[in-house]
């Protein structure tokens, strides 16, 4: 079989395993849900092996350490995934629940129902805890998932998906429910993304070069989980203690995640009395600070940043630092350079918290507490499948609910229209 003609299988088999999928009882995929976590934790020993082979590789290829740490499974990231599904199991169902309900002066009864999308195929990079979040979260929502994962993971990915699939199999519910791309082959994408025939919807998960790829090649709807340009703006009314401990946590407490902070923007007021020991920290954590005109005047050991810097997401520990005149030009340097991620204000200031909050378009806006918290888990709303950027279907941190449309329901007894 050809490479075109298996993908084309796997989606024919996902379109015919999702029609019974959204029919499935919140109680049977609660009780799958619950023995995949069980898998998942019985099989440690097995995803570390598998994942092991991964990090060898990628450490061979001088992968970036911050990559390998999105790519490293342990003990504890296991129990994480473990406890996620155990989560996801706990979640209220959204399927079949009616969003509103009307009557017509003619007497109609209208509804609007939650529904599954139907088939989600799911394209990400180095993260193989994401072939469970993703394909957990679709299952929840009644939905089928074609997993591609990034050929960085590809024995982690391959453990986790087959035990996934066992579970699917013992519990008689489709064999399309769930399924994995195996092959690194860069083609089986783009042959993926002509499907819309029997794919409803493609997330893609990762960098900017697989964002555009899919964007630019896809028939099929694309849900954009877009780089984290993330942005801390430090106002003169800051408590200088807390914006310390906010920016330094945003950048260095897991730099390789699309939450971290990249750039540091500080009102002019108060950077000479912030930025010396706020840098020398940053510095002491193996930080790599580049930084404005202003910066480097202010500051010693940075590098002069760029107009590139501005726009990059680093996934590492580079951090770009800018002096700015106020609150007006750090909400235009956010809107012209951020990815409308998550970015944040420290200020003391009501009246410019909530400016913040009003201008900066992006999908999660804080005041006073780190950027890293842009996350399902952290919300309360269990695993996510990604952080979307853009505005359409769905914004932020994308649940269970965020996999889901509507339909109309009309209940009539012999109307016809005149």
């Amino acid at each position: 079989m050809s490479l075109k003609e298996d993908i084309l299988e796997i989606a024919k088999q996902a379109k015919f395993s999702s029609q019974r999928l959204a029919n499935l009882s919140s109680k049977i995929k609660d009780e799958v849900l619950s023995r995949m976590a069980e898998a998942i934790e019985t099989n440690a020993r097995r995803i570390k092996e598998e994942n092991c082979k991964d990090v060898a590789s990628a450490r061979e290829k001088g992968l970036s350490g911050a990559l390998i740490d999105r790519l490293t499974l342990n003990d504890k990231r296991i129990r994480q995934m473990a406890d996620s599904l155990r989560q996801m199991a706990r979640l209220e169902d959204p399927i079949g629940k009616v969003d509103k309900m009307w009557r017509r002066p003619n007497g109609l009864l209208i509804g609007k129902v939650i529904v599954p999308l139907g088939v989600i195929g799911i394209i990400y990079e180095a993260r193989p805890n994401v072939t469970v979040d993703a394909a957990v979260l679709c299952l929840k929502a009644g939905n089928a998932t074609i997993l591609r994962g990034g050929s960085e993971a590809i024995h982690s990915n391959i453990c986790l998906a087959d035990l996934l699939i066992k579970v699917i199999e013992e519990a008689e519910l489709p064999a399309g429910s769930i399924q994995l791309i195996r092959t690194t082959d860069r083609n089986a994408v783009m042959e993926m993304l002509k499907l819309d025939e029997y794919i409803d919807v493609i997330i893609p998960r990762g960098g900017e070069s697989l964002i555009r790829t899919v964007t630019e090649n896809s028939t099929i709807p694309v849900i954009k989980h877009y780089k984290g340009v993330c942005h801390t703006y430090v106002d003169e009314e800051a408590d200088l203690d807390m914006a310390e401990k906010i920016a330094f946590n945003a950048k260095v407490q897991r730099p390789g995640v699309c939450n971290a902070m990249e750039t540091l923007l500080v009102n002019e007021k108060i950077a000479a009395q912030f930025l010396p020991g706020m840098i020398k920290k940053f510095q002491g954590a193996g930080v790599e600070v580049r930084g404005d005109e202003k910066t480097c005047k202010i500051a010693e050991g940075i590098k002069p940043a760029t107009e590139e810097d501005w726009q990059t997401e680093y996934l590492d520990l580079i951090l770009s630092v800018k002096v700015v005149k106020g609150i007006e030009a750090a909400i235009h340097h956010i809107n012209r350079y951020g990815s409308h991620h998550s970015d944040a204000i420290v200020t003391e200031n009501l009246r410019k918290s909530r400016k913040f909050l009003q201008e900066v378009d992006s999908a999660a806006v804080y005041v006073n507490a780190s950027t890293r918290f842009t996350d399902g888990g952290e919300f309360g709303l269990g695993a996510e499948i990604g952080i979307s950027t853009q505005k359409l279907h769905a914004r932020g941190p994308m649940g269970v609910c965020e996999l889901t449309s509507s339909k109309f329901i009309i209940l009539g007894d012999g109307q016809i229209r005149e």
